[in-house]
């Protein structure tokens, strides 16, 4: 991982965003499981996708934030890429504009996560954040490497999403300025600063409103 790469040659020391944010997975990534007497399989099983869960919204919020670094950014995309079976495991959010993230390609029905594989990724996530966590030492002068920008084609609708009081969600699907077209297929374009699109009409769409989350997450693997 670049992450890796960056911490080893002395390229990355944390911002102060970057370490509000790493120290904030960090304690997610740590979190013990509750301590339950008698408990049943099934709650046990709740549990540790809850924190799963609990890691993916963490790194998803401060993702969206924006005030990260770009390879801040990077880092934190790629984790919610991998944990991105937990967006609604076990807890989905309530309202039926909530955003829909993880669903199984080509359904209406969302698959249930692999628990074993998902707790597979901490120990590496905790000692690579553990890592990150103490470049912030005090006195050290921040030191933020460039993140490479990506392309990706998106063949489908993008939806931005509100939340305008607890549980109450709205969401707007994002169309052309220019041609009212929302289908795609969109051109995304990001340096991990903004991230713009391109309709097939020609038009660039660089106000459209849309978290990170929201054009990374739904995005297939490049």
């Amino acid at each position: 991982m670049r992450a890796r790469q960056l911490l080893a040659a002395g390229e990355w020391r944390l911002s102060p965003a970057d370490a509000e944010a790493v120290v904030a997975v960090l304690a997610r990534l740590t979190a013990p499981l509750p301590t339950r007497r008698g408990t049943a399989a099934r709650t046990r099983a709740t549990d540790r996708d809850r924190r799963l869960q609990r890691i993916l919204r963490t790194t998803v919020h401060h993702l969206d934030a924006g005030a990260v670094s770009p390879s801040a950014a990077a880092l934190l995309a790629a984790v919610a890429r991998a944990l991105l079976p937990w967006h609604a495991a076990p807890n989905p959010p309530p309202a039926a504009a909530a955003p829909r993230y993880g669903i199984a390609p080509d359904t209406t029905e969302r698959t249930a996560p692999p628990t074993e594989a998902g707790e597979a990724l901490l120990p590496g996530l905790t000692a690579l954040f553990t890592a990150l966590a103490a470049t912030d030492a005090p006195g050290a002068v921040p030191l933020t490497p460039p993140a490479e920008p990506w392309q990706a084609r998106h063949a489908g609708r993008f939806r931005h999403y509100t939340r305008p009081a607890r549980d109450v969600w709205a969401a707007e699907t994002v169309g052309c300025p220019e041609c009212g077209g929302k289908d795609g297929p969109w051109t995304v374009t990001c340096d991990w600063h903004r991230a713009t699109l391109g309709c097939p009409c020609g038009a660039v769409l660089r106000e459209h409103g849309l978290a990170f989350s929201e054009i990374w997450l739904v995005l297939p693997d490049t």
